[in-house]
């Protein structure tokens, strides 16, 4: 098992991409906390990982509270021993054009994809400086290489993700804390499921493999960056895509 006595935490950990990324980690041996908005939604998530008992945990955190997200990671730490991987999941997408975009609505974005991130990578860095090293991998997006046609806000605050990662990769190198990124493109998210045949062919198209992603494509790679595997892996984005072309 790639990761046997690790503990991580995956935000945005709930449904989708992040519940595939808690799963893989919890199947390679790794103690995880998911994360998610609200205790109703974590608990649900739990009921489905009832196999692994004592290995999974929930935590609700305000994501744009720093102090809320510190003492949610210490609850892990305390539990486990140790905060190990750090999966910086969650995050909000929308396709509102300039002319209609409401500043508040941009705001939202900006929090949670980035503000919600820095808070994260702080939180956990600490921790991990303290016990010797860590990983900490951020979900980025095919859009933070293209941008995209509408909503703004969501390309932007990938970009700063991007920037964020790579930064912080020069920055706790010292420290033995590896930062990357996995940049999605198509993924078959319950948003995309939910799209009608005459939009999916037509992104199928564009897409070079010939298939939407899944869930477990980029839960491998979150895999593959938080295991020794990559011990010499930091500051990278890596694009799971199937080489989409924009």
């Amino acid at each position: 098992m790639l990761l046997q006595g690790k503990t991580a935490v995956v935000t945005g950990g709930t449904r989708g991409i992040g519940f595939a990324i808690a799963k893989k980690f919890l199947e390679e041996g790794a103690n995880v906390a998911i994360a998610g908005s609200r205790m109703e939604s974590v608990n649900k998530a739990l009921d489905k990982l009832k196999e692994y008992g004592d290995r999974v945990m929930g935590i609700a955190p305000d994501l744009n509270n720093p102090q809320e997200i510190a003492d949610a990671f210490q609850q892990v730490k305390d539990r486990y021993g140790r905060l190990d991987i750090l999966g910086n999941n969650a995050g909000v997408s929308a396709r509102d054009r300039l002319y209609d975009y409401k500043p508040e609505d941009f705001d939202k974005t900006i929090a949670l994809n980035v503000n919600a991130v820095f808070y994260c990578a702080q939180a956990a860095a600490r921790i991990m400086k303290e016990q010797g090293g860590g990983v900490i991998i951020n979900t980025s997006s095919m859009v933070s290489l293209y941008g995209q046609a509408a909503g703004c806000a969501y390309p932007a605050s990938k970009f700063a993700v991007n920037g964020l990662t790579k930064s912080l990769a020069r920055e706790l190198g010292k420290d033995h804390i590896r930062v990357n990124a996995v940049a999605p493109g198509v993924i078959r998210t319950d948003m995309v499921a939910a799209l009608p045949d005459a939009m999916i062919q037509p992104l199928i198209q564009s897409i070079p493999l010939g298939r939407i992603g899944e869930p477990e494509d980029i839960a491998n790679a979150y895999l593959f960056l938080a295991s020794d595997l990559a011990s010499y892996v930091t500051g990278a984005v890596l694009s799971v895509d199937g080489a989409t072309m924009t």
